[in-house]
């Protein structure tokens, strides 16, 4: 993985960036990284963040943001042709009242199914890590 500059080192979406924390890549820009979600809310879900760090998106710059809801959107279209998703939610959380857990700027991805139980906002429950790996590899480019 390319890695550019960190505003904090103890961030962990900023480890992932410099690969000092394993992660499922699926898809990276220059200024992006699309990575699974290790407690998904749905089979497929993705958070794709910017590689330099900035904590939400008050503070994001335009070209750091324009590049992450691109490839979020590119993201959004290979779910549903490779994971057949009936519907996708892309969400970011700005702010502890908006659910923001990890301060470095993130959008979900989340597939949608018809009749998957999922109501917003979910629970974090951990997934299972042999089947994340096998969906990444789905959606990796190839």
């Amino acid at each position: 993985m390319r890695t550019m500059p960190s505003a904090d080192e103890q961030c962990v979406f900023c480890r992932i960036v410099a690969g000092e924390l394993p992660a499922e890549v699926v898809a990276e820009t220059e200024r992006s990284v699309a990575i699974m979600d290790i407690n998904p809310a749905t089979d497929g879900h993705l958070l794709v963040m910017p590689r330099r760090h900035t904590a939400d998106l008050t503070t994001v710059a335009d070209d750091d943001l324009t590049d992450a809801i691109l490839l979020a959107r590119q993201m959004a279209r290979r779910v549903r042709e490779r994971l057949g998703a009936d519907g996708v939610n892309l969400t970011q959380a700005t702010g502890v009242a908006a659910w923001q857990e990890v301060f470095h700027l993130h959008l979900h991805v989340v597939p949608r199914y018809v009749g998957d139980p999922l109501v917003l906002p979910w629970q974090a429950v951990p997934g299972d890590r042999a089947r994340i790996a096998e969906v990444a590899a789905r959606l990796r480019s190839s």
